[in-house]
């Protein structure tokens, strides 16, 4: 319930924002509301992975992208994310929601994403996303691109660094078992 209100923001004012396309970075400027707060008065830490979903989908529209992907029936997923924290956003603030897709590999499409104020980075955040269709079955990112109107120019390259968080950080496949044991 949190977001419908900016999902709805989104929605009827991305035309009003300059078009981009899917290489260049993307930024939407946002407000610290009362409802995005914790307990000692600045955005609660998961607030920010939850706003993180406006960049992606403000990007998607702006690109076109998301228009092609809805008439496919193909939606994205968050497969995993990492968040870093450098400063607090307080109450009312203004900050912009910066958002660039990094790369893929045979598996995942990686976007990077940065809260930022006054042209300091606040808080910093890859993420790992899949996409689905909802006729059933998954896309492999290339299959996403061929079908979105490809990647202008090369295919960037991943950082190392992406790399290996990605493989250090997954999980078994949905269907294969994962049992909670520790260690």
């Amino acid at each position: 319930m949190k977001l419908w209100f900016r999902i709805l923001f989104i929605k009827l004012t991305w035309r009003r924002r300059s078009k981009v396309t899917i290489e260049e970075v993307s930024s939407v400027t946002l407000r610290v509301m009362p409802s995005d707060l914790d307990v000692y008065k600045h955005m609660n830490n998961g607030v920010f992975l939850t706003i993180m979903d406006l960049g992606r989908y403000d990007q998607g529209l702006r690109t076109g992208i998301w228009q092609i992907w809805n008439k496919k029936g193909w939606y994205p997923i968050v497969v995993n994310s990492t968040i870093s924290y450098r400063k607090s956003l307080e109450p009312w603030q203004k900050f912009d929601l910066e958002t660039k897709v990094v790369g893929w590999d045979d598996v995942a499409v990686y976007i990077e994403q940065r809260f930022v104020r006054n042209g300091e980075i606040y808080a910093k955040a890859i993420m790992r996303g899949r996409f689905l269709k909802r006729s059933w079955g998954t896309l492999t990112p290339q299959e996403v691109m061929d079908g979105s109107g490809g990647w202008p120019g090369e295919r960037p390259e991943l950082p190392k660094w992406i790399t290996r968080w990605a493989k250090d950080t997954a999980l078994p496949k949905g269907k294969e078992p994962a049992p909670s044991t520790w260690d």
